[in-house]
């Protein structure tokens, strides 16, 4: 199996791991398959976007227990969301992770579902929250 450039270099050097102490939203995810694991941290702030007050992701954190995959997925998802607002990142799809890796192996493209649906459940945690 082989991987891109990209998803090496995520892998190797992830940005935006570890935890955010009292998220604002959390998220966790497991493949009942693989059993590779993803945990999201969001941190929500408000600021004016195009003369709108709006919710964005101020801070983004993530844990991956799994494969070179799943952790590339998780880390480039935290980046095409953090500082993004709340309504944008909720339209973040596997295609879009899919594509900014480079590709991925046929049977790692699960591992990008991780990344999605514990943005998902953290941006879901939030909203019950509020």
């Amino acid at each position: 199996m082989r991987y891109s450039k990209k998803v090496l270099e995520y892998f190797t050097k992830p940005k935006n791991l570890g935890k955010i102490k009292n998220p604002d939203g959390f998220g966790e995810v497991t493949n009942p398959v693989c059993g590779d694991t993803t945990r999201f941290y969001l941190k929500i702030a408000k600021k004016k976007i195009r003369g709108k007050e709006q919710e964005y992701i101020k801070d983004i954190k993530f844990e991956t227990m799994g494969c070179a995959a799943a952790i590339a997925t998780s880390s480039i998802a935290t980046e095409l969301v953090k500082g993004k607002p709340l309504e944008q990142a909720k339209k973040l799809t596997k295609d879009m992770i899919i594509r900014k890796l480079g590709g991925l192996p046929s049977p790692k493209i699960h591992c990008s579902l991780l990344a999605i649906d514990a943005l998902k459940k953290a941006v879901e945690d939030y909203e019950k929250k509020k």
